[in-house]
């Protein structure tokens, strides 16, 4: 089986910090780059998994760089390069400690809130007597907070953004427009591949006082997507979506006893497994960039991103 990249200890010219976040490692260099390396690690429920997917960082490095370079003229973003297939390079920011989360449809995490009497979700009202899958009226935004490593992410609502001083309501205003143009090209470009966007999250930082998209966007790690074909007969049926996201690994966890909770077990990661969640991942990034995947050579992932980055930083 292809050798995956799940752990990076690079030293780069002129670089002053590391963070190792979930599935990234960010190096920063000088006072103004940062090096994101997308690592071969996956994490559910806000867990790291024992084992990394091999191609995972490659393919979600390219989809994130495919869509930042698609949506330039909606809002400034950090890429600034791709000197490796798991790397880019960008502008250092100021991250907002939110991340805007944006949904068309109600599933997830939303219609199991739903389905247990909420109707209320980050401070936005729901309608009564929806059903799962279905479409919102208009996509709505419900922001979380950014945890640190080993917390989970908390609802929060714009109120609260506003009412902590996470962002000026001038700020706010600024985000929630972004993420509703992002969220409409996304959904416009998951069309022209017939998949649906059904829900996604955008981070955002200031750069010399201008608001920036940073991060990954539209990948199978911060997004969902359904087939659109087949989306209406089974959503009248009550039937499951056939899903284009990292669902079917949450669904594996579940079916295995596992939700991230005290106690719990991850399952054992078999290399049948492994190598069925990478063949996953790729049929998502065909799906979604509507590009055959190409695999890297993976014998020396690490030797290959430093003389890479080393070369493009010098």
């Amino acid at each position: 089986m292809a050798k995956a990249l799940t752990n990076t200890d690079f030293k780069f010219e002129n670089q002053t910090k590391v963070y190792h976040g979930k599935v990234r490692d960010v190096y920063t260099i000088g006072n103004d780059k940062l090096v994101m390396v997308a690592t071969d690690r996956i994490s559910a429920f806000d867990v790291v998994l024992p084992k990394g997917i091999p191609y995972k960082g490659q393919m979600l490095n390219q989809i994130a760089a495919k869509f930042l370079d698609a949506t330039t003229d909606i809002c400034p973003n950090w890429k600034l390069s791709t000197p490796d297939p798991m790397v880019t390079v960008g502008v250092m920011c100021e991250g907002f400690p939110v991340e805007m989360i944006v949904r068309g449809y109600l599933c997830g995490s939303a219609w199991r809130a739903y389905k247990s009497g909420v109707r209320e979700i980050c401070g936005v009202k729901l309608p009564e007597g929806m059903k799962e899958n279905q479409k919102f009226p208009t996509p709505i935004i419900t922001p979380t907070t950014k945890a640190e490593i080993g917390e989970h992410d908390a609802d929060i609502s714009k109120e609260e953004i506003l009412a902590q001083g996470l962002a000026t309501p001038e700020e706010y205003a600024l985000l929630e427009k972004y993420t509703l143009a992002l969220f409409e090209r996304g959904t416009r470009m998951a069309a022209e591949r017939g998949l649906i966007l059904v829900d996604t999250k955008y981070e955002f930082g200031k750069h010399n006082g201008t608001i920036y998209l940073m991060d990954e966007i539209h990948t199978p790690d911060s997004s969902r997507y359904f087939y659109a074909e087949g989306y209406q007969e089974k959503f009248e049926k009550g039937e499951p979506q056939k899903q284009l996201s990292k669902e079917f690994v949450r669904e594996w966890l579940m079916e295995n006893g596992f939700q991230g909770k005290e106690g719990q077990q991850v399952p054992e990661m078999t290399d049948e497994i492994v190598e069925s969640i990478s063949n996953r991942y790729i049929e998502l990034y065909e799906n979604i960039t509507g590009e055959k995947f190409i695999k890297e050579e993976s014998e020396n992932i690490a030797l290959r991103i430093q003389e890479n980055v080393s070369n493009y930083l010098s």
